[in-house]
């Protein structure tokens, strides 16, 4: 019997819900939980982790889970490392479903770096206006540059204090146009940004207005995950669903 464990809290895992809710497919959604009010899902939910490699082995079999599809984040490296592995253990068949990469064009000004720690290494020694578009998690390394004035943009207000002497934090939800973003830049007189690689659309806005201002961006490549399945369009992983062989590692 067919019941799927999606890993979701992205876009891609919303209209992947959508799809098995309207096919009345038995999946269960999964949140990681560090959004403080997660948009509701047409599916069964479940929010926190599952205690992992072995915990989330054990919920595979607890729960009788068929399939599984990765549509975190593209940066949460950890759970995908988790998910392969129990996938692996119990045997159970594993796709992710990954938005592609964005890859610079004409007139963009990109530096990739590896890491965080590479970005806030690649910033400028000159004091200036950064706009640090990376999310909560991964803020500390840039407490090595106090120098700076960050820009920080997250969904939820902070829940502590930052560990950046110099910050501003706006609080909004995506998606954001062009426009919009490119008045941000703008009026905060930002003269650098640092984004992660993770893909789509939602999130392109501010690389484009940077390349509209022909502002320097130091891009955050994706982590480097073991050997998977992966689908890049909804489709595809409906079709994994049927037929999980056909996708091949």
């Amino acid at each position: 019997m067919t019941r799927i464990l999606l890993l979701g809290g992205t876009t891609e895992a919303a209209d992947l819900a959508r799809a098995l809710a309207d096919r009345r497919v038995a999946a269960i959604y999964s949140y990681a939980g560090r959004t403080q009010s997660p948009a509701p899902q047409p599916l069964p939910t479940r929010i926190g982790g599952f205690g992992g490699v072995e915990g989330l082995a054990r919920y595979l079999r607890d729960e009788g889970i068929s399939h599984i599809v990765d549509a975190t984040h593209p940066f949460a490296a950890g759970m995908s490392r988790n998910a392969i592995a129990a996938a692996a253990a119990t045997g159970t068949p594993l796709c992710a479903f990954e938005r592609e990469a964005w890859k610079p064009g004409p007139g963009d000004l990109w530096q990739p770096v590896a890491t965080a720690e590479a970005a806030a290494a690649a910033l400028p020694d000159r004091p200036g206006r950064v706009f640090l578009a990376i999310g909560r998690q991964t803020l500390a390394p840039f407490a090595a540059r106090p120098h700076h004035h960050y820009l920080l943009r997250f969904v939820d207000p902070p829940d502590g204090p930052l560990p950046l002497p110099d910050a501003e934090v706006i609080v909004a939800r995506g998606p954001f146009t062009e426009e919009d973003d490119r008045a941000l830049l703008v009026s905060h007189r930002i003269g650098c940004v640092v984004a992660k690689n993770s893909g789509g659309i939602g999130a392109r806005a501010k690389l484009d207005a940077a390349r509209g201002e022909s502002i320097p961006v130091i891009m955050i490549e994706r982590p480097t995950l073991p050997p998977r399945r992966v689908a890049h369009d909804l489709r595809t992983v409906l079709g994994f669903l049927s037929h999980p062989a056909d996708l091949g590692v």
